[in-house]
């Protein structure tokens, strides 16, 4: 079959290769415009634009498609179905017609949970148990398109944006292959409307996020650290400069020192060892421990969190402050 493909980031990259390596063609990549990057903000290739440059590839990199001069350079190319996977671009009616078989999103979450830009974060944050891929028919609405297959896996315990992102963009480029040979089969694809209940929004990760709250709970606190990890990271402060945290571990039933009231302190230093740096968390009337394994300071490289206690001279009651936006 001849597909059309969209995508930008390293998650799009996984599918574009298993459909060539499927022995489909591949008329045109669509992918974002080249962006300023890294220090000398020289202008970087998107990673799906690298990889398709490598597959010699045909690509475009329009700017808008809400314009009919973007659009008509597309229509003019034959193509049977369009995959889409985190392209970045609104497709306007013009352009979901444009295939024959019209266009198939890639989503990182199980439909309609996790509608949105961040599925992957916001799943991982939220506590889910499971998460998956859905192959959708794309429409008009936001990630509102009926649902052609899902395929689910369970995020582990210790599971971050990261590792999930990676395993992911393999079920996804797996599921797509599969469903392209079903078309290419049938001449057509089974759908099902995606059901009203259960549906939540991820939305996209902004400074806010990033700031950890130490009145929260530790399981909070951990889960938003994995979530946000490896990119943008989460933020606390030490005396008043910004310090990410990489790794920690909640030890919820392990008993908070006393010190004053208790549970009255978040971000308090309860201990320091070779493990790492144990901080109070609220809420309140449940005080909890957050192990703090791995850090980053502003500036500096990612080391132990032990390293940074002993540089810093860290000792039971010095305090963390909350992140900044």
């Amino acid at each position: 079959m001849r597909v059309g493909f969209a995508g930008t980031p390293e998650f799009a990259v996984r599918a574009l290769a298993a459909i060539h390596a499927a022995g489909h063609t591949i008329p045109v990549v669509l992918t974002q415009p080249d962006r300023p990057s890294g220090r000398g903000l020289a202008l970087a290739a998107s990673p799906v634009r690298r990889h398709a440059d490598r597959l010699g590839l045909s690509t475009q990199q329009p700017r808008t498609l809400k314009d009919a001069a973007s659009r008509a350079a597309l229509q003019a190319i034959d193509v049977d179905v369009l995959v889409v996977a985190a392209y970045g671009l609104i497709l306007p009616r013009e352009v979901l017609d444009w295939p024959a078989h019209g266009c198939l999103n890639i989503h990182a979450s199980l439909l309609p949970r996790w509608r949105g830009a961040a599925p992957i974060a916001r799943a991982i944050e939220a506590g889910d148990a499971t998460t998956g891929i859905t192959i959708m028919q794309m429409d008009e609405g936001l990630d509102t398109g009926a649902m052609v297959q899902s395929r689910s896996i369970d995020i582990g315990p210790r599971e971050t944006a990261g590792s999930l992102h990676d395993r992911l963009a393999l079920l996804g480029a797996a599921t797509i292959v599969d469903v392209l040979a079903a078309l290419e089969r049938d001449g057509h694809l089974e759908s099902r409307p995606q059901p009203e209940a259960g549906v939540t929004y991820a939305a996209k990760l902004g400074r806010a996020d990033a700031a950890i709250d130490w009145n929260a709970p530790a399981i909070a606190i951990d889960r938003k650290i994995r979530a946000l990890s490896p990119s943008p990271g989460a933020t606390a402060t030490w005396r008043d400069d910004a310090v990410k945290l990489w790794d920690a571990l909640a030890l919820d039933a392990v008993p908070v020192p006393a010190s004053g009231a208790a549970g009255s302190d978040p971000g308090r230093v309860a201990a320091v060892g070779p493990a790492g740096i144990d901080v109070v968390c609220g809420p309140t009337r449940e005080p909890g421990l957050l192990r703090v394994v791995e850090v980053q300071p502003a500036g500096g490289r990612r080391m132990p969190a032990a390293a940074f206690a002993a540089g810093r001279r860290i000792t039971p009651g010095a305090r963390f402050g909350p992140g900044t936006p």
